[in-house]
């Protein structure tokens, strides 16, 4: 058995303003705060002596690993995304940053916003534009049938909030 893993489907470039914001803040923390912090707690357990029996050298050291595997994604992913500032010009239609309410068969009621893969876990509502759902959606109008993994729904609102 080996250990490869096949790698992940590329995302979309695609982020709205605050979700760029978000991203960017994240960096800045584990850059200047976080990093540095737990830096000085290795440091500290270091000085304790045999480092292959001290817990806290070992789990500062794995900290810093995972600290240092996001920065260096965030960074790259940064410099890859394009922030989405323009509403589109067919706004009766479903696109990227669209909000929309949906009914299912039931009746229920659903309201989701097409957002980037980065930033679909920032708010219940949020799902990502390479999900299946947004897939089903792009390009949709109001009154079109839309069918996901063999439940019906119907939209029934459409907007795009102000950039």
């Amino acid at each position: 058995m080996s250990r490869y893993r096949p790698p992940r489907p590329a995302s979309s470039p695609y982020i709205t303003p605050a979700g760029k914001a978000k991203l960017e803040a994240e960096l800045r923390y584990l850059w200047k705060e976080k990093r540095p912090e737990v830096t000085r707690k290795v440091s500290e357990a270091a000085a304790m002596g045999d480092r292959s029996e001290n817990a806290e050298y070992i789990y500062g050291k794995k900290q810093l690993r995972e600290i240092d595997a996001r920065v260096r994604y965030l960074s790259k992913r940064l410099e890859v995304i394009n922030v989405v500032t323009r509403l589109p010009s067919e706004r009766d239609r479903v696109f990227f940053g669209a909000i929309i309410d949906l009914e299912d068969e039931t009746g229920a009621r659903h309201r989701y916003r097409l957002v980037g893969p980065d930033e679909f876990g920032d708010a219940p509502e949020y799902i990502s534009i390479d999900s299946p759902m947004a897939r089903a959606l792009l390009k949709k109008r109001i009154g079109d049938a839309v069918e996901v993994n063999a439940a019906h729904y119907e939209i029934i609102a459409l907007s795009y909030p102000a950039p």
